[in-house]
């Protein structure tokens, strides 16, 4: 038996890629802090979650238990499960949080944090300069523009959130008027944040004009056993098994010592170099349009941490992927 907890909107697509590589008679339990009929409709058997964090630990432990189930995928909060490791694998459960230790969080949750151990290591990664104030920003703009673009994101934060471009020329309404072009003069910028009852720490980087690969992956133990990257191409997204950006991220996946489906985010710099942008230790949105390249990464993960025969992978390559829209039933 398998645990999928709460974790991205595409946790109806891990649903759907373990249901489709496991046999039969394995059941597959789902649950989520909402009511979410379209996503745990697709298990046999789901549950409603607490919403308080805390709180759902000792109500998982005790579920987990009381179902029979073996393995507990989290995937969102994984930092405060792996806190009650030890009370999970006490009982025999596999939990399985994104990391292997509360280590792998500290390090990887704080931007500043990550990008310091990744040169440390030798790993290629956006170089980034952390500031907590107005005097340090302006000191870290001034160094960092004479190389080109700069642009500046939250040290701790998902999807992208804070993400802005510094341009020059942009109008002071331009980021209200369209927010989605992620651009802002400095001036503007600096204003806001010195005027903000609390500074926020922020990452100030060189803007790298390349694209950006997005490396979903199977890691067992700090070990990347299946691995596919994708690319938005306009309105499509392609795929690749063995860039030079997918070695960047497994390298960095092993190095972290990630565990489970997690995502690693590499961007090219005008070179076509990939530089490290951030490890989310946790499966991706779009992990489920890999199945279309005959990588089912949530069915390899279900079979292998059951001791099941795995889905062999059968590589289509040139696959392009456009992801809409779909209605359905909101009932159960």
């Amino acid at each position: 038996m398998i645990w999928f907890l709460e974790g991205q909107s595409s946790q109806r697509d891990i649903i759907l890629g373990a249901r489709e590589a496991l046999p039969a008679e394995v059941r597959i339990y789902a649950s989520h802090r909402q009511e979410r009929p379209e996503i745990t409709g697709h298990a046999d058997v789901s549950f409603i979650e607490p919403k308080d964090n805390q709180e759902r630990i000792d109500w998982a432990l005790e579920t987990a238990l009381s179902h029979a189930i073996k393995v507990l995928l989290v995937g969102r909060v994984g930092s405060v499960f792996e806190a009650q490791r030890a009370r999970f694998e006490s009982h025999g459960l596999q939990l399985v949080t994104g990391g292997t230790s509360l280590r792998t969080f500290e390090l990887v949750d704080d931007k500043s944090r990550f990008t310091a151990e990744a040169e440390r290591a030798g790993l290629a990664c956006v170089p980034a300069l952390t500031v907590s104030s107005a005097e340090e920003l302006v000191a870290a703009y001034e160094q960092l523009k004479t190389q080109g673009e700069v642009c500046i994101k939250p040290s701790v934060g998902i999807y992208g959130q804070g993400f802005w471009r510094f341009k020059e020329q942009a109008d002071p309404f331009r980021c209200f008027a369209n927010p989605d072009a992620r651009e802002v003069s400095f001036t503007t910028y600096l204003d806001a944040y010195g005027k903000s009852a609390s500074q926020p720490t922020m990452l100030v980087m060189p803007y790298m004009p390349g694209s950006e690969c997005s490396v979903d992956m199977v890691c067992e133990a700090g070990r990347p056993v299946a691995f596919l990257g994708r690319r938005k191409q306009g309105l499509h997204q392609t795929f690749e098994i063995d860039s030079t950006a997918v070695e960047l991220a497994v390298q960095a996946a092993a190095h972290f010592q990630c565990d489970g489906l997690v995502n690693v985010q590499t961007r090219d710099d005008a070179d076509g170099k990939p530089h490290l942008l951030e490890i989310n230790p946790r499966y991706s949105g779009g992990i489920g349009y890999g199945r279309h390249t005959g990588i089912n990464l949530p069915g390899i993960f279900a079979t292998r941490r059951l001791g099941l025969s795995e889905p062999a992978q059968n590589w289509k390559p040139d696959v392009r992927v456009k992801a809409i829209t779909v209605a359905v039933p909101a009932a159960n």
